[in-house]
């Protein structure tokens, strides 16, 4: 009997988990897999004018989102939107930890470790402190995720996003597109590159490159056989 996998994705922010691995996630519960997905900010109070009421609306599409996936199982942590590099580190890879401890993923998914938001890099170092290959930890595979108008953005002083571990989405673009259509709100027009058609451009780009009409890639951390 084939066991599924115990799949983890850790993102900063609400959508992340849609631009970054939505076709993915689709995939993986497509093939029996178990998603859960970590949070580490509600992805809003650092605007101007923020109220409580953007919280609930973000939440919302959050819920929508990943709804519209198939994951059952999300969990928000409540650290400062963008101010990530204000908590001690220890505190966030303890959280990550506990979340480990519960869940015992053997995949997780999570940002590139150069991407240009601070709360990218901080959540991507906590989760690689979090997983330290030591024994009896379950995490055998570690993908990092681009995000449109982040990856991209990076200091020109730091390593390129390496697209190595490409995965077929064509069969799971319009899970996508749904996902992607709860987030309107962080959506932008073209010529931005957080716009549908530059997240088309990049997924027809990582699939055409590979042999597939549609696919998202990420860079290789870990793969442990």
């Amino acid at each position: 009997m084939i066991q599924n996998n115990q799949v983890l994705i850790i993102a900063a922010h609400p959508d992340d988990e849609a631009l970054g691995c939505a076709g993915t996630i689709a995939k993986h519960i497509a093939e029996g897999d178990i998603v859960s997905i970590l949070f580490m900010t509600n992805g809003v109070s650092s605007r101007g004018g923020f109220d409580k009421n953007d919280e609930i609306v973000r939440a919302s599409a959050m819920e929508k989102a990943i709804s519209t996936l198939g994951v059952k199982n999300s969990q928000f942590f409540n650290f400062p939107d963008n101010q990530m590099d204000s908590v001690p580190l220890l505190e966030i890879v303890k959280a990550i930890e506990t979340a480990i401890i519960q869940y015992k993923p053997s995949i997780i998914y999570t940002h590139f470790a150069y991407d240009l938001n601070i709360d990218h890099q901080l959540t991507h170092q906590a989760v690689m402190t979090a997983c330290r290959p030591v024994k009896g930890c379950s995490v055998k595979k570690i993908l990092s995720f681009e995000i449109l108008s982040s990856t991209e953005w990076k200091s020109t002083c730091h390593p390129d996003f390496k697209a190595q571990y490409i995965v077929d989405i064509t069969k799971f673009w319009n899970k996508k597109l749904q996902a992607l259509d709860c987030y309107q709100e962080e959506l932008r027009n073209f010529p931005h590159s957080r716009s549908l058609r530059c997240i088309e451009a990049l997924a027809t780009l990582r699939g055409a490159s590979h042999g597939f009409e549609k696919a998202e890639a990420f860079q290789v951390e870990r793969i442990l056989n």
